[in-house]
């Protein structure tokens, strides 16, 4: 995962630097399950460099330990009648 991810972003900034498009936003689903909290809170502090830098950072997780760091969060609860998405923070 940590290896795809610094690809993911070299990658980026590389067509950046080339003139080509900006990356304005990333979105990352899972994958975190499969670290430990030292590699967790790598990635964590990464991704929270690049929304500090003004990039738009999605998560899609079930690892509480990375939603809790989270600026803006938003749950989904399924339910009989569908899913529910609620804002947590």
């Amino acid at each position: 995962f940590l290896v795809s991810l610094a690809l993911a972003l070299a990658l980026a900034e590389k067509v950046s630097a080339a003139g080509g498009a900006s990356l304005e936003a990333i979105i990352l689903d899972e994958g975190f399950g499969s670290l430990d909290d030292e590699s967790l809170d790598t990635v964590a502090s990464v991704l929270e460099g690049l929304t500090a830098n003004g990039l738009m950072v999605g998560v899609i997780t079930h690892v509480k330990e990375l939603a809790s760091r989270a600026p803006d969060r938003f749950e989904v609860i399924a339910g009989a009648a569908g899913a529910e998405v609620r804002r947590v923070s």
